[in-house]
């Protein structure tokens, strides 16, 4: 079953005087979502006006490391109780919530922050009232410090701040109200604040990856349909592994994931809900079928299927119905993507011999060929930004690579023997893939920022392939 959303926790005492708290609160109100346990209520804030003047760096779309000086200690606690949490008491988890928000922020190409190994440990009070000197003579420029606390109800409150050292001045707050088992959820959405405040762009790391789990010798492999978040925490399998699951794609608002299944051998398009952990047959056709995708307003469905010795691209309701072809044409084109806006699909084609990548209209009008730099081209993904599509270029081995929507701009993110399918991050600006090795053939999930140069590989139990980043959760 999906996860609650978050309660962002609006007003909750630190000290005797309760703070008030809000996230993203400069340039995106947040509303507060239903949940079970209420937050307390909302006051207004007078604190969190826009505060640009405290910004003291700034990053660019593929620039190098941004080296801010980001300091980040074990977060607080004012009392050291045990907690349903797999990290054990509030000390062991405030230490568990900065490691969390250590790595994320480590592994997104764009800053190299210190700690919280090797830091001073603050006290609970200064959580509200950093020691500037102290940092200011470790040469942090940013400090983010937060705190923990456990309540009655089993329940958890958890804040975090972003402070400027050299200014002497809050930049951030945010604090959420949490059940045990997601408090990595609420070091994501602290992460999430401090890198959205000081790169500009949108947040990302509360979110998951969809992508499938491979078991068995490499002729007979089982494909299982599972889930992670972001960093490869929190795995689930969704399928059994009865049937193959292949192609993952979250639903625009998260709460669906649309596969291909292999039931019974046959071809079969599906919606699971991560809802009622239930799913529902959209299509099945008789015939090869692959690669179905979302249209960006959940609307609709792409998908190819092989008939009359051609492969082309349809369009369905997300409902069910009666599909619409979209390409008619010799050959094999399979693999759409929508453009942000919905206006556009890219896909690729042989048409013209080998795999290029080709773009057209969303009614199917207008579809030309993008890709003219050598060798073949497969599974391009359009950015969520629009700027740019990324695909596997296969000239010899198999790398990842980006272009603009008009073909230009080609650069390769990776340079290893087999990486494919690419999919972004929900702001655009990781890539993620899998990598084949060519002993074993045994694959991996891998991400990559847009300058080439910052690669990770991300944990899973098993072999994986086919990821597919969801949006932000709510």
């Amino acid at each position: 079953m999906t996860s609650r959303p978050l309660t962002l926790v609006l007003s909750f005492a630190l000290a005797s005087t309760a703070p008030v708290y809000g996230v993203y609160a400069q340039s995106q109100p947040a509303p507060v979502p239903a949940q079970s346990a209420p937050a307390p209520a909302a006051q207004a804030d007078q604190g969190l006006e826009a505060d640009d003047a405290g910004l003291t760096g700034s990053v660019s779309a593929d620039g190098a490391w941004q080296d801010l000086g980001i300091a980040i200690t074990n977060f607080a606690t004012d009392n050291d109780v045990p907690t349903q949490t797999n990290a054990g008491s509030t000390g062991a988890l405030g230490r568990a919530l900065s490691q969390v928000v250590a790595s994320d922020l480590r592994n997104n190409g764009l800053f190299k922050p210190s700690g919280p190994d090797g830091l001073p440990q603050p006290a609970y009070a200064q959580v509200q009232a950093p020691d500037y000197p102290t940092w200011s003579a470790r040469a942090a420029n940013m400090l983010v410090q937060g705190y923990v606390r456990a309540g009655a109800d089993g329940n958890l409150t958890i804040g975090c701040y972003l402070y400027d050292v050299q200014l002497k001045q809050q930049l951030m707050k945010g604090g959420w109200q949490v059940a045990p088992s997601d408090w990595r959820r609420a070091a994501h959405k602290c992460a999430d604040m401090v890198y959205s405040r000081l790169s500009g762009e949108s947040p990302f790391f509360d979110s998951k990856i969809a992508y499938i789990a491979e078991t068995g010798p490499k002729d007979h492999r089982m494909k299982r349909l599972a889930i992670m978040d972001s960093d490869g925490a929190n795995h689930r399998y969704l399928t059994s592994g009865q049937a193959t699951a292949l192609t993952p794609r979250y639903s625009p608002d998260y709460s669906k994931i649309l596969y291909l299944s292999y039931l019974n051998g046959q071809p079969s398009i599906y919606v699971y809900d991560l809802a009622s952990d239930s799913q529902k047959l959209i299509a099945r056709t008789g015939n090869p079928t692959m690669a179905p995708r979302w249209s960006p307003d959940g609307k609709w469905i792409l998908y190819s299927m092989a008939s009359g010795g051609n492969t082309d691209i349809y369009r369905i309701s997300s409902s069910g119905g009666t599909p619409i072809r979209l390409t008619n044409t010799p050959g094999i084109s399979i693999g759409g993507s929508y453009s942000p806006n919905g206006s556009q699909i890219v896909f690729e084609s042989d048409r013209s011999g080998t795999q290029q990548i080709y773009v057209m209209n969303a009614d199917g009008s207008n579809q030309h060929r993008i890709s003219f730099f050598g060798g073949r081209a497969a599974t391009p993904e359009w950015s969520p930004r629009g700027d740019q599509i990324a695909f596997t270029h296969i000239a010899g081995n198999l790398r990842v690579a980006v272009m603009s929507p008009s073909g230009g701009g080609l650069r390769y993110l990776t340079n290893s023997w087999q990486d494919e399918a690419p999919t972004w991050s929900p702001n655009g600006r990781i890539v993620q893939f899998f990598r084949t090795e060519k002993t074993s053939g045994k694959s991996s999930i891998w991400q990559v920022d847009l300058t080439g140069k910052n690669e990770r590989k991300l944990p899973t139990p098993v072999g994986a392939s086919d990821p597919a980043w969801g949006p932000v959760r709510p």
